[in-house]
């Protein structure tokens, strides 16, 4: 195997399933919403002509919204909550990476980190940024494929008049669809970060990386502030200490 490949094996794989179950689901959606029109009395669609419908677009948007909205919130959360012996979690008295301090910048250090100021605060803040806008235009798709949507089914059903994004923003159909996807996405994260406290996944780097804190935590027990902090960031392994 190539050193390439091996090296970023988990994103080929995780990228290459993303690339197989859109064509899934489209093959499927395209044979859903064709019945849904030969029922209506409409002509079908070819497969290509599908992928331009709200129906798609609708059902691929609002997956996409709640999975950024879940990783986003995550990320941010994750950085001001934590949740003791938890493998998602950062130790209790944990605050951020030295090495993304400006006091601690080296030469080849990231450009913000060197500057300071705003470019240091957004690169800090960079990843939840990009998941949350990821999210934002997310929302966007679903609200745009859904108003199609909607605006054909009502057509067909009824031969009512279209509505507006705005509209259907305010409609129950809407957020109907956006919280049946958003209460799951959470309840995994919750199971996650509930079931890691107790079960384990050999290999798996979170949960060995848990698992240390966890032991860690058994070990400073009973100790002084002063002397279980120095001894915590040494059991994991960090290279500062500062009181």
């Amino acid at each position: 195997m190539p050193r390439w490949l091996r090296d970023n094996l988990l994103s080929v794989a995780m990228l290459g399933a993303f690339l197989v179950f859109p064509v899934l689901q489209s093959v499927f959606g395209w044979q859903v919403h064709n019945e849904e029109l030969t029922r209506y009395g409409a002509e079908p669609l070819s497969w290509w002509a599908y992928l331009g419908t709200g129906h798609f677009a609708e059902a691929v948007f609002e997956n996409w919204e709640s999975e950024f909205l879940q990783m986003g919130g995550y990320v941010l959360l994750t950085a001001y909550l934590v949740q003791k012996g938890s493998a998602e979690s950062k130790p209790p008295d944990e605050t951020d990476r030295p090495e993304d301090n400006r006091d601690h910048a080296a030469p080849d250090s990231p450009w913000p980190v060197r500057v300071g100021g705003l470019p240091l605060v957004v690169y800090r803040n960079s990843l939840a940024i990009a998941l949350l806008m990821i999210f934002g235009g997310a929302f966007l798709g679903h609200l745009f494929g859904g108003v199609t949507a909607y605006n054909q089914e009502e057509a067909l059903a009824s031969g009512a008049a279209p509505i507006s994004a705005w509209q259907f923003l305010g409609t129950s159909d809407f957020w109907f669809q956006s919280m049946q996807n958003w209460q799951s996405e959470f309840l995994a994260v919750g199971a996650l970060i509930l079931l890691s406290i107790v079960l384990r996944q050999h290999a798996s780097p979170g949960v060995q990386a848990g698992h240390r804190a966890a032991r860690a935590d058994e070990r400073l027990s009973g100790q002084a502030a002063t002397g279980s902090r120095f001894a915590k960031h040494t059991l994991y392994g960090l290279s500062t200490y500062s009181p």
